[in-house]
C-alpha cells in the first residue's frame, strides 16, 4: 500500500479526518522551512502539503502570494526544495505533497524532476494550473516513478466533468471547497460541500480531502464528518509570519486544527 492508503486507513479505523497542513517551502529560509517541517508530524499532521514558490501564483491569496514571493527572494528554487523533502524523508514517514504550478516542472524537465522527487521521496503533486485534459504529457512520467497526480475537482465541475476528473485518479482527490483564490474570507457552503462529496463518491472510491477557506478548527469540525481528509493553508501560513517562524508555536497551532478531524 501507499503512504497516502495507508494513512487514510488509519484515520479511518480511529474514526476521523486525515488532518493536512499546508506550508510554503523556503518560507521564511530554507533551515527555518526544514525546522517547521519537522514540528508538523507530531503535531498531528497525517499529509503534509508543501508549496512551491513561484512568481505568478493565480489560484493562490495574497497570504501565500506573500509567502511565496518571501520564499523566492530567500533564495528557494525548486531543486532546494527537493532538497527539504529528502530531509524531511530521512526523519519521517509522513505523506508529502508538492502543490504548486506547472511552469518550474516544465522548466525544469518532466523526466529529470520526477526521478529527483521520487529520489527525495516526494508522494505526490497538485499541479493548480494542470487540468486534466493536459495532464497525460506529465501524468505517466510520475506515475512510473512512483508519484500521484492528485486531480483537483471545483464546485463547477460536479457533476459534468467528474467521469473525466476520476477516471484513472490516483492517491486522493481535493475538493476545492470554494470558487475563487485560498484563503478567501467567505466560509465554505457545508451542505453543498456534503452534497458535491456524496456524487463525487459515486464515481471514485478513492479518498476525497477539501480545501480553500477553512481556517479554524469550528471549520475543520464541521467538515470532517463529510471528507476523509480537511487541509488548512492560509491561516496556518500566517501563524507562522505572525509567529516568526516558531516550530512550537506552529505545532500548537496545527495540534489545535487538527483535532477538529475528531468525528
Amino acid at each position: 500500500m501507499s503512504r497516502f492508503a495507508n494513512t487514510f486507513a488509519r484515520c479511518k479505523a480511529e474514526n476521523r479526518a486525515a488532518f493536512i497542513p499546508f506550508i510554503m517551502g523556503g518560507e521564511p529560509s530554507l533551515e527555518a522551512c526544514a525546522n517547521l517541517l519537522d514540528a508538523l508530524p507530531a503535531a498531528g499532521a497525517d499529509i503534509i502539503e508543501l508549496g512551491i514558490p513561484f512568481s505568478d501564483p493565480m489560484a493562490d491569496g495574497p497570504t501565500i502570494e506573500a509567502a511565496g514571493l518571501r520564499a523566492l527572494e530567500a533564495g528557494a528554487t525548486l531543486e532546494k526544495i527537493l532538497k527539504l523533502v529528502g530531509q524531511f524523508r530521512a526523519k519521517h514517514a509522513t505523506p508529502l505533497v508538492l502543490m504548486g504550478y506547472l511552469n518550474p516542472i516544465y522548466i525544469y524537465g518532466y523526466e529529470t524532476f520526477a526521478r529527483a522527487a521520487a529520489a527525495a521521496g516526494v508522494d505526490g503533486m497538485i499541479i493548480v494550473d494542470l487540468p486534466p485534459e493536459e495532464a497525460p504529457e506529465l501524468e505517466p512520467i510520475l506515475t512510473k516513478h512512483g508519484i500521484s497526480l492528485i486531480r483537483l475537482i471545483a464546485p463547477t465541475s460536479v457533476p459534468e466533468r467528474l467521469p473525466l476528473l476520476t477516471n484513472g485518479a490516483q492517491g486522493y482527490l481535493y475538493y476545492i471547497a470554494m470558487t475563487g483564490i485560498t484563503g478567501a474570507e467567505n466560509q465554505a457552503p457545508t451542505q453543498r460541500i456534503a452534497e458535491h462529496l456524496a456524487a463525487i463518491r459515486q464515481h471514485t472510491d478513492l479518498p476525497i480531502s477539501v480545501g480553500f477557506g477553512i481556517k479554524t478548527p469550528g471549520d475543520v469540525a464541521a467538515l470532517a464528518s463529510y471528507a476523509d481528509g480537511v487541509v488548512v493553508g492560509s491561516a496556518i501560513v500566517r501563524h507562522i509570519q505572525e509567529s516568526k517562524a516558531d516550530p512550537a508555536q506552529l505545532a500548537e497551532c496545527v495540534r489545535a486544527l487538527a483535532a477538529g478531524c475528531g468525528r
